[in-house]
């Protein structure tokens, strides 16, 4: 992205993106019967993940239990996340999450908008 966009792009930002993707795709399978896409697209300072599955249910966080294993993906996704969404479709549903590419998400402003309208 740096060289293609001559974005910004922090140590932190080259790592994050790709475990979102990992939850993210690794759920899709789980949850929907059929195929499944991912979507990657730089908007403005944030690299913004887009899955989307034939599965019509939407994901839900669920409460922190000290006994559970596995099964915390969106919570990871959301705790890294600058922005998280979920939609339903016509057919299925398409989850995205906003990524800052810099250490200064603030620096823009959709993100800082997001962040607070959680």
């Amino acid at each position: 992205m740096r060289a293609d966009h001559g974005l910004p792009v922090s140590a932190r930002a080259m790592d994050v993106p790709q475990l979102v993707v990992s939850e993210l795709v690794t759920n899709a399978p789980k949850y929907a019967p059929g195929p499944a896409l991912l979507e990657l697209r730089v908007a403005g300072a944030r690299l913004e993940e887009t899955v989307w599955d034939s599965g019509p249910s939407l994901p839900l966080a669920r409460a922190a239990e000290s006994g559970r294993v596995g099964q915390q993906g969106l919570e990871i996704v959301m705790a890294v996340a600058q922005s998280f969404a979920a939609h339903r479709e016509p057919v299925g549903k398409r989850i995205t999450a906003g990524i800052a590419l810099s250490d200064d998400p603030d620096a823009d402003p959709a993100i800082r908008r997001n962040r607070t309208a959680r």
